[in-house]
């Protein structure tokens, strides 16, 4: 049996529809037949191989990692999910001996493969798969939303990784994981929360999320906008943008004492005030990656089935496996939210 699947065949720009044999599973493996793969900054970095990529990436390699599908073969010792059952998938596959894994902290293993990086991904009708790592969904989940729980996930570690409720908040940048953390943290009861993002069309969504002011940061004087909306700073940045001034800016937004959350990946290094506005002002600064195994699924699972959280008005682009490069060229224009490709067809 055969598959297509969208492949990095070489240390270039781009990708290719191939065809490869479909894997049976080995022991403690699943075969998942792919319903949905949504499409992450993380896999335009592979795509159109920046510098990043070009270091991390050893083609070839199956591209994707926000999947959900159907259980659909398994191998010996699989316990916990059988054929027929609705899953997402952890993408981080960890070692389970180093000291990060063996005191809890799978998320920062110092080993860890990352799905469609290190590991053949989810760009391709079935997913080859540790069965440790499958998320069971309920069965009306629908796939699209299913596939997003991952991305979702890093949304609600961010937020939750301190207190929230009442807390004014700011959050910078409105890609899919921050129009997410403004659903999160308004689900989670937070005060006032104010967004920067240049795209027009992202900040609706983040409108739409639950978000109070919006800010354009090409425009607006984002640092005063903020002071003057929250009586002299937020309490809470969540960081996503990685962009050098936006967080500057964000730093500068806080009030003393304010928690500043950062998922966001700098492309360049950052230079900051640290003695002025960090340390003399008692901010803290959190490093956060990815989500925590399986803590943080557990939350956005509650999160989802509490009915306070919709995140399907933030998928608005479906494409069938052939058209990602149009996925991308659409994911890459910024006029969009949630992008997500349908290997079993639309």
């Amino acid at each position: 049996m055969e598959m297509q699947a969208v492949m990095k065949t070489a240390a270039a720009p781009g990708a290719e529809l191939v065809r490869l044999p479909v894997r049976h599973p080995g022991p403690g493996e699943a075969l998942i037949e792919v319903r949905a793969a949504s499409v992450c900054g993380t896999d335009y970095h592979v795509y159109s191989w920046d510098d990043w990529a070009a270091q991390r990436v050893h083609p070839p390699r199956v591209m994707g990692h926000e999947t959900a599908g159907v259980v659909v073969e398994i191998g010996p010792g699989v316990h916990g999910v059988a054929v027929g059952d609705h899953v997402s998938v952890e993408t981080h596959i960890t070692c389970g001996h180093c000291h990060s894994c063996r005191t809890g902290q799978g998320h920062i293993c110092e080993h860890v493969e990352i799905l469609g990086v290190d590991h053949d991904g989810s760009f391709a009708d079935y997913l080859l798969m540790p069965a440790q790592n499958l998320w069971k969904n309920p069965k009306e989940m629908p796939f699209e939303v299913a596939s997003a729980q991952e991305p979702l996930g890093n949304a609600v570690h961010t937020v939750f990784a301190g207190e929230i409720t009442g807390k004014s908040v700011l959050v910078t940048g409105l890609g899919s994981i921050g129009l997410f953390s403004v659903g999160v943290a308004r689900a989670a009861g937070a005060g006032q929360i104010i967004a920067t993002e240049v795209s027009d069309y992202r900040r609706a969504l983040g409108r739409t999320m639950g978000a109070d002011l919006l800010l354009d940061p090409t425009k607006d004087d984002v640092v005063q906008a903020v002071r003057d909306a929250t009586d002299g700073g937020v309490e809470v940045v969540l960081e996503m943008s990685g962009h050098p001034q936006a967080i500057r800016d964000a730093i500068r937004s806080c009030r003393m004492g304010a928690r500043v959350s950062m998922l966001g990946l700098p492309v360049q290094d950052v230079t900051l005030e640290l003695s002025e506005q960090v340390i003399m002002r008692g901010l803290t600064l959190q490093g956060i990656t990815g989500r925590r195994m399986f803590d943080t699924w557990y939350k956005t699972r509650a999160l989802l089935a509490s009915g306070r959280l919709d995140i399907a008005p933030l998928i608005t682009h479906r494409f069938a496996l052939s058209d990602y490069d149009e996925a991308m060229r659409v994911l890459h224009g910024g006029q969009c939210g949630k992008v997500v490709l349908l290997p079993q067809g639309l």
